[in-house]
């Protein structure tokens, strides 16, 4: 049944107002000459606050910070031709973390498509492989139909990004405005529960397990189930690793976390997995960075893999007991039968699982490069023990920094890092951060830095400025594109391919932009420089001079398998 409006709308009309249904208040954009008509009828909006980015991808990332920190539906608009395929790189980075967003695009009138008409571009092609649906609207009658489906498919099974393109006719086209209550997509329907046989079995070999280890996923972020994650691990006495995307679904202090895995994940949570007899991976698609070579992941063990997306279930890693569904729901599933059933847990047998894990806890990366400079380990490991009682939300970019973050910071909540999986986007940080800072204006919101990746979206430090968003960004200067310099350093014979970069002066480019600079070279210099930053109401670049030549580890190298875990320079495999 649908709502009816009798009153004519112009299709820019229509979009406000459809966006007003989906209870859609915020809105990051670049207007152009596709768009104009949206921009005239936002002008005249109250119900609906525009943030201008500086560059589209930033409206994207910001949309995306937006979504992962609300749990709701991340909204942009840009115009046609650049202003679409500058959205690329951001709707794939959300494409691949699974991420909802509705991202509207401009098009040149229906008459000129294919015409090669000025900034046109086809954005449908373009976005095929990165979007979970993509329309193109010609018709103003189909506006309101079109947007209800945007966000039904955005918001549910698998989250996701959908883009809208508008060809520019239908924007001034005046139609009855009917927004559907519901909506019905022939095909299109995921499955929530899971199979209850299925569960029971899971469950079985579960309580039965010598040596059980979780897996925990985004997927388990995206539905909100970090407390029935956390119940039922308790409740089996299993211990929780998780993936990045996964990172404060299970409190990083529990005695039962394993922390995250992977190629810079802790070398114990690797250990586990290599030698654990039923491994239960909830939400994730084992991406390759948390599995290494799949003939030798977890190759002892019985998989169970739940998910809502079946087409990643057995994709890469064979599932002994496939569970398709929502991740929230079939831990509670499991919760209650656990408790309503006779189920025999062995859990001194876990004990024992768990006792010999905390005896790998006791192997320690070694500390190598002793110098003057500041180093970046110990700088977050400050920032992270100054911040704890604020609660922050914390964003990365991509890199060095991005590994050190996740081993400094004991996250003990879901939604509070905000960095990019997948696609391992350098440039989301900054962006993702003021679309965080927007979402939640009461909390502390950092971003953390290298020196390369800030600059490749810096110029959003205006847009935080104009609309005064604090937005703390610590920025790990050590003068190299570090993550890429170490690999050089390990693999090609120290050969420092353009990986050196010159930075500006970022405390000058923070004046410049109207924000504070702050720049801190000396260790009794760290807590004074955090201290006025977060006193500052406004934005604040704080750039660390590091020691140039230190190296992430733990360090899994591609192609060798979890186990294999390097510690520090001198050990090889």
């Amino acid at each position: 049944m649908n709502e009816v409006m009798t009153k004519e709308l112009t299709g820019s009309q229509i979009l406000i107002e459809s966006l007003k249904k989906e209870g859609v208040d915020t809105v990051f954009g670049y207007p152009g000459g596709a768009v104009l008509s949206i921009y005239e009828q936002l002008y005249h909006t109250k119900d609906i606050k525009h943030y201008l980015v500086r560059h589209e991808q930033g409206a994207i990332h910001a949309a995306e910070g937006y979504a992962r920190v609300t749990d709701k539906c991340g909204v942009a608009v840009v115009t046609s031709g650049p202003g679409a395929t500058n959205i690329v790189t951001g709707v794939a980075n959300a494409y691949l973390d699974g991420y909802p967003l509705v991202v509207f695009t401009g098009q040149v009138g229906a008459n000129l498509i294919g015409n090669d008409a000025f900034q046109e571009a086809d954005i449908l092609g373009i976005t095929r492989s990165c979007t979970k649906h993509n329309y193109l609207v010609k018709d103003a009658k189909d506006l309101a139909q079109t947007i209800k489906e945007a966000f039904y498919i955005a918001n549910t099974g698998k989250k996701g990004p959908v883009v809208v393109d508008l060809a520019k006719n239908i924007l001034d086209q005046k139609v009855e405005f009917e927004y559907p209550k519901e909506v019905y997509l022939e095909g299109y329907n995921p499955t929530y529960k899971g199979n209850p046989k299925q569960i029971s079995k899971a469950l079985q070999l579960l309580c039965s397990a010598k040596r059980p280890v979780i897996i925990a996923g985004g997927g388990v972020l995206s539905s909100n189930a970090s407390r029935e994650l956390t119940e039922l691990s308790k409740f089996l006495n299993i211990p929780v690793a998780t993936t990045l995307m996964g990172v404060g679904v299970y409190p990083m202090d529990d005695e039962q976390s394993l922390g995250m895995l992977g190629m810079h994940g802790n070398y114990w949570a690797n250990y586990a997995i290599c030698e654990c007899d039923v491994l239960f991976a909830i939400g994730t698609r084992f991406n390759d960075r948390a599995t290494g070579p799949l003939s030798r992941f977890a190759k002892d063990a019985q998989i169970i893999h739940v998910d809502i997306d079946p087409c990643s279930i057995s994709k890469n890693v064979p599932a002994h007991i496939p569970i398709v569904g929502d991740a929230g729901i079939i831990l509670q599933d499991m919760l209650n039968e656990l408790k309503a059933q006779n189920y025999e847990i062995n859990k001194e047998v876990k004990h024992k699982w768990l006792e010999k894990i905390e005896k790998w806890k006791e192997k320690r990366v070694i500390p190598e490069i002793q110098s003057e400079k500041l180093h970046a380990h110990m700088v977050l490991e400050r920032i992270a023990e100054y911040t704890k009682p604020y609660d922050p939300v914390i964003a990365t970019e991509v890199g060095q920094h991005q590994m050190w973050t996740v081993q400094a910071f004991n996250f003990t909540h879901p939604r509070r890092l905000v960095t990019s999986g997948g696609l391992g986007t350098m440039g989301f940080g900054f962006p993702a951060a003021m679309g965080a800072g927007v979402a939640d204006k009461n909390r502390l919101v950092i971003n953390i830095a290298g020196d390369g990746s800030i600059q490749m979206n810096i110029q959003e430090l205006a847009t935080c400025v104009e609309y005064n968003l604090p937005v703390k960004v610590v920025i790990m200067n050590n003068g190299y594109l570090g993550m890429v310099r170490q690999w050089q350093e390990k693999l090609y014979h120290k050969h420092y391919s353009y990986t050196k970069i010159s930075g500006p002066d970022f405390v000058k480019v923070a004046e410049a932009y109207g924000a504070k600079g702050i720049r801190v070279e000396r260790e009794d210099e760290i807590i004074p420089a955090l201290k006025a930053a977060i006193e500052y109401p406004g934005p604040v670049f704080l750039d660390f001079i590091l020691e140039p030549f230190e190296t992430v580890y733990p360090w899994v190298l591609a192609g060798k398998p979890m186990h294999e875990v390097l510690l520090s320079s001198k050990e090889d495999y």
